[in-house]
Formats: structure tokens, C-alpha cells, sequence
């Protein structure tokens, strides 16, 4: 039912419900019932069926302007995201990626191609560069279905790994995510993809398991590959930028974050305790 028609239904109802108790009680009732009768019950006739009738109509027009306004949020909130894609990309982007070139330049043209700290300048500049493109498409990518779970958004991003990165990623998601706040799921949904990312970039494998789940007084969640893995050495000499946004962002949740290499296996772990 449309907008217009539950208007004019609200509006005109009380008065048809009143015409045709006053024919039915002149024409048929009047011999029965007293006119004080009938003025005391004709109220009382209107509001029984503005309860039963109108009820329902107030209802439906609730939810239509209800969803009304969670559709002009929701443009809303879909411009902001396109105007905040445009100045990253604008701004940012583009400054990286002005950085980049000069850095390379600078290392070339001065022979300091085996600078590790120039190198690692260099990688760092280019993780930030990928991570800022890939916010921006983010921010520019709509969601085909926005009916999608928490959970069921962590599957697909799963899929795209599996289809855009040849990689074989063997999910066992068993986290409900009911017992997370919001922001727990997007920090966590953050970390997942950052520590993902890291494994295609460095791992030099084709398996990737994520894993999570409820414990006695909180959730557990790992990552575990088995790459080539690392030492203490090579991340001290590696670039850890992803590295370090995982801990920065378990910091900031009051998660604990740790990284370990247990036989041939590299397993990060984010681990929250309920005090």
C-alpha cells in the first residue's frame, strides 16, 4: 500500500465509521437504543476500530517513513564514503605515489640500491600506497547485497581471496558474531585481512587457514600458514609495517596479539579475556 493512500485511509476512516453507525442506528437501532445510548457508544465505536484498523495502518506508515529515512542515511552515508574515495585519492594517493617515484629516483641516481634503510623506506612507501589504494576502493565498492551477516561477510571476503589471489584459504569460523561489539567487528574484520595480505605478500605459500572461535571467558582467533617464516633477524630487517598495524590496532582493543612459528607453521593469534 502506498504512502498517499494510507493518509487518505487514517483521514477518512474515523468519518466513515461514524456515517455508518449513525444510518444503522436511525434506520435499525433506534427502537432499541436511546439517543444518549447512541452518542455514549459512538466514541467508544470509533475507538474500537481505530484499535483494530487504524492500528495496523498507523504501523505500516511507521515502517515507510522508517525506511525512508534509513534510505536517505544510507545515500547519505554513500556520498560521504564517495567524497572521502575522492580526497584520498586526490590527496594522499597521489602524494605517495609523486614520493615513491622521487624515492626510487633519489636511490638510483645516488647508487644506494643496497641502503637497507632506504629499502625499507621504500617498501614502506609502497605498502602505504597499496593500503591507501585499496581503502579507496573500498570506500567506492557497494555491497550487492547489504542483507549480508557479519559472518557471512568474512565467507565472502574468503572467496575473493580464493579467486583473486590463486590462494587456498580453508575457513573455520565457529565465532558467533553476536558476542562482538561493532567496532570489535571491524577491528577485527581489519586485522583478519591486514594478517591475510601479509601471507600473500611474504609467506611465498598457497594455504591459508583462519580460524576462530568462542572460549570460557572470551574468543580466539589465528591465522596460520605455512609459509616460509621468519626470525627474530628478518623482522628486524624486514618491512613490518603490516606487521605493526596488527599490533597497533590489538593494542588499542585491549587484545592480545601474539606471532609464532611452531614447526612449519606461522600462526598470529588474537586472543580476548573477559576479566
Amino acid at each position: 500500500m502506498k504512502y498517499k493512500q494510507i493518509k487518505w485511509l487514517i483521514l477518512i476512516t474515523p468519518t466513515i465509521t461514524i456515517a455508518l453507525w449513525e444510518y444503522v442506528r436511525h434506520e435499525f437501532l433506534l427502537p432499541y437504543i436511546s439517543m444518549d445510548m447512541g452518542n455514549y457508544l459512538s466514541p467508544i465505536l470509533v475507538f474500537i476500530v481505530t484499535l483494530v484498523f487504524l492500528r495496523h495502518l498507523f504501523s505500516m506508515l511507521e515502517r515507510i517513513q522508517e525506511e525512508l529515512r534509513m534510505e536517505k542515511t544510507k545515500k547519505a552515508a554513500l556520498e560521504e564514503r564517495e567524497k572521502l574515495a575522492r580526497e584520498l585519492h586526490d590527496g594522499i594517493a597521489q602524494s605517495l605515489f609523486l614520493l615513491s617515484v622521487k624515492t626510487k629516483k633519489f636511490i638510483k641516481k645516488n647508487q644506494l640500491e643496497y641502503d637497507p634503510d632506504l629499502q625499507k623506506i621504500e617498501q614502506t612507501l609502497q605498502h602505504v600506497h597499496e593500503d591507501t589504494r585499496q581503502a579507496i576502493t573500498n570506500l567506492r565498492y557497494i555491497p550487492n547485497n547489504e542483507a549480508l551477516s557479519w559472518t557471512e561477510t568474512i565467507n565472502q571476503f574468503v572467496s575473493k581471496i580464493k579467486e583473486h589471489h590463486m590462494v587456498d584459504v580453508h575457513s573455520d569460523w565457529s565465532l558467533d558474531e553476536n558476542i562482538l561489539s561493532p567496532k570489535e567487528k571491524v577491528e577485527l574484520f581489519a586485522c583478519i585481512k591486514e594478517a591475510v595480505m601479509n601471507v600473500i605478500k611474504h609467506a611465498k605459500t598457497n594455504q591459508i587457514w583462519i580460524h576462530a572461535r568462542e572460549t570460557n571467558r572470551g574468543w580466539v582467533c589465528q591465522v596460520i600458514d605455512q609459509g616460509i617464516g621468519f626470525t627474530d633477524q628478518r623482522l628486524e630487517a624486514n618491512n613490518s609495517y603490516g606487521l605493526d598495524i596488527l599490533k597497533n590496532r590489538a593494542r588499542d582493543m585491549e587484545w592480545e596479539f601474539t606471532l609464532k612459528r611452531i614447526d612449519n607453521e606461522t600462526i598470529m593469534t588474537l586472543k580476548k579475556e573477559q576479566m
